[in-house]
């Protein structure tokens, strides 16, 4: 028998409800002291009441096994135990200094929901920790991919910066990464030395929507006095010319400072991508869905497709980008396209099942950024602005237009080229630069 404590015997005190074995009116408390029990030497084995066992102990006085003893308040020792809901052992409001539970030296009985409850909050403690380290290795990851240089520089007259965030999206027709093999599907040549640009678009940003609008890259513009790419240190005057030249003549510094004299905003950030990463981004994302409502064929870029509905690979991409020799329209119609696909490619990359799908999300984000460049203060937040406000224009909450234009062809020194219309164009660029709606343009 286990030694119990000063006043569980008893259960409650005298005039109180049971907390004890006997349930009812309890008797005053007491006190039982611990009683070992030993075999004499040479007793056999067995309990009390077996044959060769010693007698038992008498029971205290006034303690009858079978009942009450004469005169005892009921409720004594040998009363119907009730089983009541909470109290002691015997039921009922438990006495004070009664311990519920248990009597001690007994093995506890806890419940099982702690520890499953505490394994699951371990569980997601592990999990919410995996993510984070996960999340922050594939930030830092994805941030050393990009290629940022300095091509947004300041310079005298620059113009400042306006209401919303402008982006010149620049295609260029880089053969970096490109094999010969590369060169004859895509119909490109590996000939063409340096790069020029293949499509050319300034997004808008605002809070009174976003704004696409495409650049023809033979639009005759003035471009600003530079330091000569031939000879070093002397400068050349500024001049009119295409504005693609200015690409080809001091790459992306000249180009944005060119687009921001004819245009008078300010470029904030600046994203370029040639052939192949062009090519690369659209096979990690596994195609690009687009319908055509006619047949479209151009043997110079190699496009050869039918009316209908169809996912794009990359390099089936590149060609529909790239055709002009199509519809009678030119630059115009090429520029059109090109804004559609780069929408539907923002739609698809910028997707919850892209996002969510490892399998597709790293590979996107390999083949998009390595070979993308950027402005040196871009960071990757930047850059998801930029693909969700291209997915905006593409669902249709925001505008696509194209720089208005007075003369498609007009006669210049450096051929036929696109001619700006002053007076349709000059409201076009004062809501990009005060962020208010831009209005219709034809």
């Amino acid at each position: 028998m286990n030694s119990w404590e000063d006043g569980r015997y008893g259960g409650a005190q005298q005039g109180q409800g049971g907390g004890g074995y006997g349930g009812g009116d309890a008797e005053p408390t007491r006190s039982m002291p611990h009683v070992q029990r030993q075999r004499r030497p040479g007793a056999p084995h067995g309990g009390y009441g077996q044959a060769g066992s010693p007698a038992e102990p008498p029971l205290p006085p006034g303690l009858n096994p079978r009942g009450p003893a004469a005169g005892a308040p009921a409720g004594g020792y040998g009363a119907t135990i009730p089983q009541q809901s909470s109290g002691g052992y015997g039921g009922g409001p438990a006495a004070p200094g009664y311990h519920d539970g248990p009597p001690p030296g007994a093995s506890p009985v806890r419940s099982s929901r702690w520890p499953r409850r505490r394994k699951v909050k371990v569980a997601l403690l592990t999990l919410l920790c995996a993510l984070l380290v996960v999340t922050a290795g594939t930030w830092f990851w994805a941030d050393g991919k990009l290629r940022r240089q300095d091509v947004l520089q300041d310079y005298p007259g620059r113009p400042g910066e306006g209401k919303g965030t402008n982006w010149l999206i620049v295609g260029s027709d880089s053969r970096e990464g490109m094999t010969k093999q590369d060169a004859k599907d895509l119909h490109t040549g590996l000939g063409a030395k340096g790069k020029r640009t293949d499509s050319m678009m300034l997004l808008h940003i605002g809070d009174h929507g976003n704004t696409m609008m495409s650049i023809p890259r033979d639009s005759w513009v003035t471009v600003p006095a530079h330091q000569s790419s031939i000879n070093p240190g002397q400068t050349v005057s500024a001049r009119k010319h295409k504005i693609n030249a200015a690409f080809a003549i001091g790459g992306a510094p000249l180009l944005v400072r060119t687009v921001e004299t004819a245009t008078g905003l300010h470029v904030d950030h600046y994203a370029e991508i040639g052939f192949a990463g062009f090519r690369d981004l659209v096979d990690s994302l596994g195609g690009v869905r687009m319908c055509l409502d006619k047949p479209m064929k151009d043997a110079k870029s190699g496009a050869d497709f039918p009316a209908g509905c169809r996912e794009f690979n990359g390099t089936d991409s590149l060609k529909y980008v790239r055709s002009r020799y199509v519809d009678g329209t030119g630059d115009l119609g090429r520029m059109k396209r090109q804004r559609q696909f780069l929408a539907s490619i923002a739609n698809e990359a910028a997707s919850p099942a892209t996002i969510a799908n490892p399998f597709t999300l790293y590979p996107t984000i390999s083949s998009g950024l390595g070979t993308l460049i950027v402005d040196k203060d871009c960071g990757l937040t930047d850059l998801a602005s930029m693909f969700f406000a291209m997915k905006g224009v593409s669902s249709g909450s925001g505008k696509t237009i194209t720089v208005p234009i007075a003369n498609p062809g007009l006669p210049t020194s450096e051929g036929s080229a696109v001619d700006w219309s002053d007076s349709r164009s000059k409201p076009v660029f004062d809501a990009l630069r005060n962020d208010t709606a831009v209005p219709d343009v034809k």
